[in-house]
């Protein structure tokens, strides 16, 4: 997980703010879509990338290794990918937009 050090650093942050090394994280190609499609179960590799519209497999490797660096996705026992607590605390945020956006897009 991203966590001040003793010097204050925050890892992915120059800034030393942990909102802005978050929110770097939740811009990259396919992270969010990636939590957005745990958001309700697990799913394996194969189902995660058919859900992400067939996403490159390395890229969301990729993304997928950054989440669970930063403790929000784990791998399961079963071989699927899930979300953490910490995944779902996250996701949760994103359910004021998601409902936003549903009023917004009519």
């Amino acid at each position: 997980m991203a966590k001040q050090a003793a010097s204050g650093k925050v890892r992915g942050s120059r800034t030393g703010r942990p909102v802005m090394a978050l929110l770097d994280l939740l811009g990259r190609r396919w992270s969010l879509r990636i939590l957005w499609e745990l958001r309700d179960a697990p799913l394996t590799s194969r189902g995660l990338r058919t859900a992400c519209d067939d996403a490159s497999p390395t890229v969301l490797q990729a993304r997928l290794t950054e989440l669970r660096e930063a403790g929000f996705v784990e791998l399961g026992d079963g071989g699927g990918y899930g979300l953490t607590a910490l995944g779902r605390d996250l996701c949760a945020t994103f359910m004021p937009l998601h409902r936003f956006a549903e009023r917004w897009k009519k």
